[in-house]
Parts: structure tokens; sequence; C-alpha cells
């Protein structure tokens, strides 16, 4: 299973993020999980708190809405896109074949260990929900060109959240950033990735009747 997080400038580029939503609509049915950035939802939580003043605390939470805001824009977009907040949900829609959208406002406000604070974007949050799903990969997906894949570089050039490396360590799934142009390599990743289903159920084994010896 993998975990693609759309970065939420993409928002700006409606070109590339159609190109990035139809291979995953086109590939990615029963083999990821779709995580919304915040885009410019996001964005305007920044601006009020720099006018208003409220603490990191609430804009925490009103981020995390902003995800919700851009994972139903992207819902709307891809019909086999579903939005889900629960893992239950999550495997659920992975079992029938479509692309969950990680819905992550009710989840993460009862989630313990993470800081509420905007060095946790939506890049540590799906690094989160990469391991709590068991995931294989995790794909950041930039509307930057990326040269590097080295976690601490990119976080102090901003392509990553300052949070990333710290919830990236130790992780058994891979981690790629990617940017424009990239769409190849999250295909091949796909089809080579079987689809989420459920084991096979067990065969029935007709009761011994006793004459088996006979």
């Amino acid at each position: 299973m993998h975990v693609v997080k759309l970065g939420g400038s993409l928002l700006d580029k409606p070109r590339a993020l159609r190109e990035w939503l139809a291979v995953i609509a086109r590939a990615g049915r029963g083999r990821l999980v779709l995580v919304p950035g915040g885009g410019p939802f996001a964005d305007a939580v920044r601006t009020a708190q720099a006018g208003l003043g409220f603490d990191d605390g609430a804009a925490h939470r009103m981020a995390l809405l902003a995800m919700d805001q851009c994972g139903l824009l992207l819902a709307s977009l891809e019909s086999v896109c579903i939005p889900c907040a629960s893992t239950s949900a999550i495997r659920k829609v992975l079992v029938s074949g479509g692309v969950p959208v990680w819905m992550p406002s009710r989840p993460i406000a009862c989630a313990e260990g993470v800081p509420e604070s905007w060095d946790v974007t939506s890049d540590s949050l799906a690094a989160w929900l990469a391991r709590e799903l068991g995931a294989s990969t995790l794909w950041l997906v930039k509307a930057c060109a990326v040269a590097v894949q080295d976690w601490d570089r990119l976080a102090v050039m901003g392509v990553v959240d300052p949070a990333f490396p710290r919830f990236c360590a130790d992780a058994r799934f891979r981690v790629r950033v990617v940017g424009p142009g990239d769409t190849f390599w999250l295909t091949e990743a796909l089809i080579e990735e079987p689809s989420f289903r459920r084991p096979p159920m067990p065969l029935e084994i007709e009761p011994a009747t006793g004459d088996e010896g006979d």
C-alpha cells in the first residue's frame, strides 16, 4: 500500500494537479491512500493568525480542517476518490477498489505525539498515516522540482516541513519526494504493487460421516 500526499500548492497548477490525479485514479485503485495538502485554505489560516494573533493550537486545528477541505475538493474531481477519516474506512475503500482520501481533522485531534505547531504540516501528517497503516512507500508530490532525497536538507530548504525528518525516523516505509514530470515513477510503482484485498475465505470442508474407512 502506498500513501501519496498531493501538495496544496498544486491547486495553483491545475494541469499538473489533473495529471497526478489521473495517474492516481487509473493505477491507484486499491493500492494507495491520498493525503491532501492544505493549499489556499491553510494559507488563509496563516494570514488570519498573523492578523488576529490567535494561538498555534487553534491554528493547527484550523489547518487540519483546511486539509479536509482540500480532500473534499480532490474527491470531487475523481469519482474513485472517497473521503475517509478512520483507518477502518480507509481499508474498506481499498478493499472495494477505490482510492481513499484521508480527512485528518478528527483522527489527528485525538492522536498523541503530534505537536500543534506549524512545524507539522501535511508532510509530517502523511508520514504519521503511513506508519499507522503500515504502508510500503510514502510519496510527497511537490509543485517544485526535487533534486535530492535527503530529508534534513529538504527541511532546511523548505521543501518539506521541519518536523518531517523526525516523523520518518526509523520508519519501515520508503519515502520518495517527487515533483513536476515525475508521474512515471509513481505509475511504475503502482503497477508493481498488488491491490489491497481481503485474504481468501478458507474452503469449507464437509464434515466427516464416519464412512471413509469402509
